[in-house]
């Protein structure tokens, strides 16, 4: 009975604590933890507590990722403006505020995204791609609205998986970007944001041109 009493007492393993072990254990090492067993030991929690919160350790690394999405968007939502905003405004600042998350745990991004460190590489981005298509699937709805007439308005299937293509997109621009304070990703994010809405209003033409030159201009400076 001793022993029923003092478990109830202890103080339950926030799914936080899980994440901050995991990412520095990975850091640290240089690796991922192999086993759930070895991160526990490492971790100095019981297995019963890590199981409380996830099934694998695939599990964890995919809600890291969710978890850097969900901050991004509380902090939008502290933001008084915000649902006054335009449905691209909300994707412009969505992007600078993810990116901001992402860049407090830049290393832990590169390494798990590094092609030649991880298998499986993109597949820990399953859940962020639920959570963010669901996201513009609301703006896409938004900016339906505003349209008269039921030919002008654009499916939502289409344009939040073309949204999921500009986030990987961008991803990938962001970790090579070198420049000081990542001001390319910064252009990148607005240049696309425009294009994709550009495509959206049926305005498309000049503004594909102006992001394939900033691409061109790019992709030339890291050639020579």
């Amino acid at each position: 009975m001793k022993r029923i009493l003092n478990m109830a007492k202890k103080k339950k393993i926030e799914k936080s604590t899980i994440f901050e072990s995991y990412i520095e254990q990975t850091l640290l090492e240089e690796k991922m933890p192999k086993s759930v067993f070895l991160f526990c030991k490492h971790a100095k929690i019981q297995e019963s507590e890590f199981y409380l919160h996830f099934g694998s350790l695939d599990s964890v690394r995919s809600a890291i990722f969710e978890a850097f999405y969900k901050n991004a968007t509380q902090v939008l939502t502290k933001n008084e403006n915000f649902e006054k905003q335009s449905p691209k405004e909300k994707l412009l600042d969505f992007y600078f505020t993810f990116f901001e998350v992402l860049q407090l745990n830049r290393s832990y991004v590169l390494f798990i995204l590094d092609e030649k460190k991880v298998t499986k590489k993109w597949s820990d981005l399953k859940g962020l791609r639920s959570h963010f298509k669901e996201f513009v699937i609301t703006l896409i709805i938004e900016g339906n609205a505003e349209k008269q007439g039921r030919f002008s308005q654009r499916s939502e299937k289409i344009f939040s998986e073309a949204a999921w293509g500009q986030l990987l997109f961008l991803l990938k621009f962001w970790m090579s970007d070198n420049s000081v304070g990542f001001e390319k990703t910064d252009v990148a994010i607005e240049k696309s944001v425009q294009t994709v809405f550009s495509l959206f209003d049926n305005n498309a033409l000049d503004t594909l041109f102006d992001f394939g030159k900033f691409l061109w201009k790019e992709k030339s400076h890291i050639v020579s």
